[in-house]
């Protein structure tokens, strides 16, 4: 299917150079893998590689000041954000909308995986738990 959003007639390129920048090793142990701010490539978004193996472990409750969207990309989560819980799994996305708390488990069996994308060119956080 062939898409037509906009027109690139209207848009030019704001001169930033295309940029790599180093997500994670494969070599890393433990739950977080790595993170790319979004300031080390020039970017308006932050990126997080999580996942573990363990059925009930996740990140402890926290909340940001900007949008945090969830990519699972293995396995099954149990999202809890704000008063509203949410399963998801390989293949769906969950958002974390600006100052509602919120954090996630592994609902197992096996291995949760997840890209989570900070809507913001660094990492803010805090800890609620």
């Amino acid at each position: 299917m062939a898409r037509r959003d906009f027109d690139p007639d209207t848009i030019g390129p704001d001169g930033r150079p295309p940029v790599k920048g180093k997500l994670f090793s494969i070599e890393n142990e433990g739950p977080w893998r790595g993170s790319l701010s979004g300031e080390t490539i020039g970017a308006s978004t932050t990126i997080l590689a999580y996942g573990n193996d363990t059925p009930g472990d996740g990140p402890r409750l926290h909340v940001h000041p900007y949008d945090e969207t969830f990519v699972i990309v293995a396995g099954r989560a149990r999202f809890f954000v704000g008063d509203q819980v949410l399963e998801a799994g390989a293949g769906e996305v969950v958002l974390g909308p600006a100052g509602i708390p919120h954090r996630f488990v592994n609902l197992g069996p096996g291995r949760l995986q997840t890209i989570d994308i900070h809507h913001s060119a660094r990492w803010i956080q805090t800890d609620l738990e």
